[in-house]
């Protein structure tokens, strides 16, 4: 059976900030659909993902179930604090924390410290018996998986010998029998891991954050508990272990500047660059101490909310109330009893690294995400990678996502909005068609009413006005006046002839129709005055399916209108041609244009610039249904400012080539009408 992730991802808290992956120095947490995942054969279990993570999505394996359990059993537990404690639990004295962890049920309380002491004792030998060898400090389990799993030529330099833990154990289990239980209590995640590869010597580990929690389950405080002192072996300089160079010093390993014998290490940047100079060999110290943390004051398992500095000063002043007070004599005796343990370890390779992925395809990913030249290349970092390059590796390895690209995803966003732009534009004019749609219902039916209600007596006003003209003498003035009652009369009925039309809902008869040859047989009955040209071209045959009386009508009323625009002469252009599954026809004029304050208005029932008595308002707004009812649409540009440029207007009307076209686009105003009032 599978056992749980380490360090595992709640994804209900997680968002895309990519933070986890930059402080993740094996880049062991892959995106997936904007989520992070943490990849277990790749993670190096440093935890620094749960420090960086603001939004607390990082959670790590709580032990501390286990341990409660363990205390109410038979068996004798011992607790060994790692040499940080003091930092952690700054605000309890050191005698009574032992008190503490007594009366929770742990029968022995040690130091770690000792191990470290002992630990540092094996490096002085190991250093001594074989000169000219260079070593990398074992102490840490981060750095150590990091070498396995990223470095697996430097596994062969890792120094032979257990951590602190490991040895503190060892020695624990040959003072108190080997089946006491051992708890480890430090700062350190990756702890956890290393138990498992020594499962023999350590029953549990648990962060500093998790003994909080059992003593706080357990009702076990500073107040209830008495003073107690930690059981020996006491420690002397292995104190110094959790800050950078602590061991080092713990070791009497000089960092002399000009032998450069003994150099160290401490923080992510700091170490994976120091193992990076070390395999090039550009570092020629003998022993390099690493540590994954800055220190491991500074581990993922304290949450002490001092700084850095503070916590230094902190452990310092314990270590040297430790050393000056401590029994040389008995720390020596306790030196030899256990120096000669075995204390050995072995490291094996574990590589999670895959090939570094070909040129090619790294150039295509970085294409893909528009990084087409080197200058493309911003390497900002905010997906979490160094470099661009590294990013497109890890998209290759499935680790990453192109989204994470922040340039990429702004050039996305942008994208995606003008798309949005384009649809709501589409959706609005679809919304306007509809309430123009309405608008000419509305007036329709008015129309129609009006319409009727004065046919008969226009129809009465010009039989009887012409009766009377034919019965009065040709020299009579009364003849002229009655004249002029019957034209106006013809124009009332030609005013209520259009109202008819207009509101007449005729249904259209489609027919397969050439457009081009509907305008030449238009042409060939219309009169054009002297002073006015017309250019007409078309692009070969065009047919779309319409009924051919009511584009003929639109024709006539595009044709007419631009022949009114230019009373002094001028030019009508006619072009047609065919476009995807469009059919286009234009009528442009060179006249006076219309006012930009009017355009939006010319489609309106009764609204003209025309003079009184020469147009009723009512030709475009009859095309514009027309052209409606055939699923297609209308546009107009005009320019009436000659400072601007060339007066004159141009229509552009757009008519499906097939019916399904047609219905599609009636689909659209459909649904826009559904969705109204969210427009």
């Amino acid at each position: 059976m599978k056992e749980d992730p380490l360090v595992y991802t709640v994804k209900e808290l997680c968002r895309t900030c990519y933070t986890c992956v930059r402080g993740c120095p094996a880049k062991a947490i892959r995106i997936c659909q904007g989520q992070a995942e943490i990849i277990e054969e790749r993670c190096i279990s440093c935890a620094n993902c749960t420090l960086m993570c603001s939004r607390q999505a990082k959670k790590i394996k709580d032990s501390s179930a286990a341990v409660i359990e363990m205390l109410k059993g038979r068996r004798k537990a011992a607790i060994c604090l790692a040499p940080s404690f003091p930092v952690e639990f700054c605000d309890t004295d050191p005698l009574r924390l032992a008190g503490m962890l007594r009366k929770a049920g742990f029968s022995f309380v040690n130091e770690v410290s000792f191990g470290a002491d002992i630990v540092s004792l094996q490096y002085r030998k190991l250093i001594n018996e074989n000169p000219g060898k260079k070593y990398i400090s074992s102490a840490c389990p981060a750095v150590v998986s990091y070498i396995e799993k990223y470095h697996p030529s430097l596994v062969g330099n890792i120094a032979p010998i257990v951590s602190p833990m490991v040895a503190t154990a060892r020695i624990m289990k040959s003072i108190y029998g080997g089946e006491t239980e051992i708890v480890f209590a430090g700062p350190c995640v990756s702890k956890k891991r290393e138990a498992e590869k020594y499962a023999k010597d350590i029953s549990c580990v648990i962060t500093f954050a998790e003994l909080r929690s059992i003593l706080e389950a357990m009702d076990v405080s500073d107040r209830n508990s008495v003073d107690s002192f930690f059981d020996p072996p006491y420690p002397a300089k292995g104190v110094l272990y959790p800050m950078g160079r602590g061991l080092l010093s713990a070791s009497e390993f000089e960092e002399d500047l000009l032998s450069g014998r003994f150099m160290s290490a401490e923080g992510l940047d700091e170490f994976t660059e120091a193992l990076k100079n070390f395999e090039k060999g550009d570092i020629k110290a003998d022993f390099l101490d690493l540590l994954c943390c800055d220190g491991c004051i500074m581990g993922p398992g304290i949450k002490s909310g001092k700084s850095r500095y503070a916590r230094e000063e902190i452990l310092r002043a314990y270590a040297r109330s430790k050393y000056f007070n401590m029994k040389i004599g008995e720390w020596e005796d306790y030196v030899t009893r256990f120096r000669d343990m075995d204390y050995s370890a072995f490291f094996k390779t574990e590589t999670a690294e895959k090939d570094a992925p070909a040129e090619s395809e790294i150039k295509k990913v970085l294409e893909k995400m528009g990084k087409i030249n080197q200058q493309d290349e911003l390497n900002c970092g905010a997906c979490g990678y160094p470099s661009c390059r590294e990013h497109a590796a890890a998209i290759i390895k499935g680790l990453a996502e192109s989204e994470m690209c922040l340039p990429y995803a702004i050039d996305r966003l942008k994208m995606t909005a003008q798309e949005l732009r384009e649809s709501y534009n589409q959706l609005t004019s679809a919304k306007q068609a509809l309430l123009q749609s309405e608008k000419l219902a509305s007036m329709g039916q008015l129309a129609a009413g009006i319409a009727h209600e004065l046919n008969n007596p226009l129809g009465v006003v010009l039989l009887y006005s012409k009766l009377a003209a034919e019965e009065t003498e040709p020299e009579n003035p009364l003849r002229r006046d009655l004249n002029t009652i019957t034209e106006q009369a013809e124009r009332c009925k030609k005013i209520v002839a259009g109202l008819l039309n207009f509101a007449r809902k005729n249904k259209p008869v489609f027919k397969k129709t050439d457009l081009g040859l509907l305008f030449e047989n238009y042409f060939k009955v219309f009169k054009p005055s002297k002073n006015i040209n017309i250019e007409f071209s078309r692009e070969g045959e065009v047919f779309a399916e319409i009924d051919q009386d009511q584009i003929t009508q639109v024709i006539s009323n595009l044709i007419t209108n631009a022949f009114e625009a230019m009373p002094n002469g001028g030019l009508i252009k006619v072009e047609v041609f065919s476009q995807g599954k469009f059919a286009f026809f234009t009528v442009s004029d060179n006249g006076c244009g219309i006012k930009e304050e009017n355009l939006k208005k010319i489609f309106e029932p009764f609204f003209t610039t025309k003079q009184i008595g020469k147009g009723t308002g009512l030709g475009l707004a009859v095309t514009y249904g027309i052209i409606k009812a055939h699923g297609g649409a209308i546009m107009v540009e005009s320019n009436a400012d000659r400072s601007k440029g060339e007066t004159g207007t141009k229509f552009t009307v757009k008519l499906p080539l097939e019916r399904e076209k047609i219905k599609e686009n009636a689909e659209l105003i459909k649904n826009a009408g559904a969705s109204k009032e969210k427009i």
